[in-house]
């Protein structure tokens, strides 16, 4: 039995009606067969859904790409692990004894998966009424960083004012390839910022790859604060 379940249910303001899910969802596969992977399968499903649903509804401007990068800068790993962190899911945890050896309570990849299984659970033990509040109330503070107030202002001008406002150096760019005939070329560039995977843009222009480039890299910056 996992210890304390009401603290956990109150962190996630969600009272569960069938305890077993709640169990489940806190069950690594190193700790028996009941375990949470066909949940995290269905709270992944889900996750992706209401922060889709959420971002489409927030950013009515916004083309495919840009709200596909959205949704993966915020569903990734680390912002899962980030949230699970929060709720001090890892004290729950139950785990075989390697992985509790091995520091699996911390572990970025146990701690995401879980958050993914409680979000399957509450599904199934409420329905997606509950399951969606619960979503949005975890991911408030990131879906606020992405509500840019600058609005107005282009990527590239968002991202140096959010470097400058860090005391970080400036991002470079760089051509990584030209393609198509001289009337209807297409350009690919790479957006540099010290610390962090480099993002890539595509246009019709070097300048519409560049804003493209700052866009994907602002999105990455900001979902990680």
């Amino acid at each position: 039995m996992i210890r304390n379940p009401d603290l956990l249910q109150k962190h996630l303001d969600y009272r569960f009606n069938d305890t077993t899910l709640l169990e489940q969802a806190l069950t690594h596969r190193s700790a028996g067969s009941r375990n949470n992977e066909r949940l995290e399968f269905l709270g992944d499903a889900i996750l992706g859904g209401v922060i889709a649903g959420e971002l489409y509804q927030r950013f009515p401007g916004a083309k495919e790409g840009r709200l596909s990068r959205l949704r993966a800068s915020l569903v990734r790993r680390e912002s899962l692990a980030d949230i699970a962190q929060s709720l001090q899911v890892g004290d729950y945890l139950q785990l075989g004894v390697g992985e509790r050896k091995s520091g699996g309570h911390h572990r970025d990849s146990i701690l995401s998966d879980a958050l993914e299984a409680l979000l399957g659970a509450i599904y199934l033990d409420g329905g997606y009424a509950p399951c969606r509040e619960c979503i949005l109330d975890l991911f408030a503070g990131k879906l606020e960083s992405l509500a840019d107030t600058t609005v107005l202002k282009d990527p590239k001008t968002r991202l140096q004012e959010f470097l400058q406002a860090q005391h970080r150096a400036l991002p470079a760019y760089t051509v990584l390839k030209v393609s198509g005939e001289a009337h209807a070329q297409s350009f690919r560039i790479e957006c540099a910022v010290t610390g962090v995977e480099p993002s890539t843009g595509e246009g019709g222009s070097r300048r519409q790859a560049e804003q493209d480039a700052a866009e994907c890299m602002l999105a990455q910056l900001t979902a990680e604060q």
